[in-house]
């Protein structure tokens, strides 16, 4: 097939009646982007959306069938970059999606500084380890590293795309919680709701899902926390919503 390249391989979106480009050796999508794009409050039938550090462009594609406004992604890495580019030109969606191959902290000033009603980012979650802890693979290293992208850059440019009273969204490790909601407040985000994610009940919670909005009044809500998987490892019913639909 002339979409796939080397050990590619084409996926289907769980749910969606639509298709994705992976790779074993560069990338896939993980739950995590999944949770975001179901967290995030979008505009249904018109809006700019914007998501920040999109990989091979899971969550445009998941936030594609949920709004009709139209929706950037913008990636560093060119290999992953044409991925996604390959994928939506797959699903036929190039009307609405776009790719944009670039520096996440350059953006604004390509596109305009507060253009977008909703921000999403699946950023890299761990600190730059020392020279030889660094996974010998480059873009598992930069998608899980902050390498090219720490998080203040993140929320410095989400904060600088998103409008006054628009949302901006990621997912993260509970652990940075305190980091974030310092840094979303430092560039004028409001954390507005919060959700925990647990592997299983009884277990710590493995995965934050965080909304702000841009210059809002605080008023945070800490929404119901989310169970991955049952005690025979299952899915839970939530999760199942989720990834496959009612």
């Amino acid at each position: 097939m002339d979409f796939l390249k080397g050990d590619e391989r084409l996926d289907y979106l769980l749910a969606e009646n639509l298709r994705i480009i992976q790779s074993p050796s560069v990338f896939s999508f993980s739950l995590d982007a999944v949770l975001l794009a179901r967290f995030v409050h979008v505009p249904i039938q018109k809006g700019r959306l914007i998501d920040l550090c999109s990989g091979n462009g899971v969550i445009p594609l998941f936030l594609s069938v949920r709004t009709k406004g139209s929706i950037i992604g913008v990636e560093i890495q060119e290999r992953l970059f044409d991925m996604a580019k390959r994928s939506i030109e797959y699903n036929g969606l190039e009307e609405r999606l776009q790719m944009i191959h670039g520096d996440i902290k350059e953006t604004a000033k390509e596109l305009g500084y507060g253009q977008f009603d909703v921000v999403t980012c699946n950023p890299p979650y761990f600190l730059t380890p020392k020279s030889d802890e660094i996974n010998e693979n480059e873009h598992l290293a930069i998608a899980r590293h902050e390498i090219l992208c720490t998080l203040e850059d993140a929320v410095k440019a989400s904060s600088d795309l998103v409008k006054q009273g628009g949302k901006v969204a990621f997912v993260h490790r509970p652990g940075r919680l305190l980091d974030i909601v310092t840094l979303m407040r430092k560039y004028k985000l409001e954390p507005k709701k919060i959700q925990f994610v647990y592997p299983k009940q009884g277990k710590e919670s493995n995965t934050l899902l965080i909304e702000a909005i841009k210059y809002g009044s605080p008023d945070l809500k800490i929404l119901p926390p989310l169970i991955v998987y049952n005690d025979n490892n299952e899915y839970t019913p939530e999760i199942k919503e989720i990834l496959y639909g009612k």
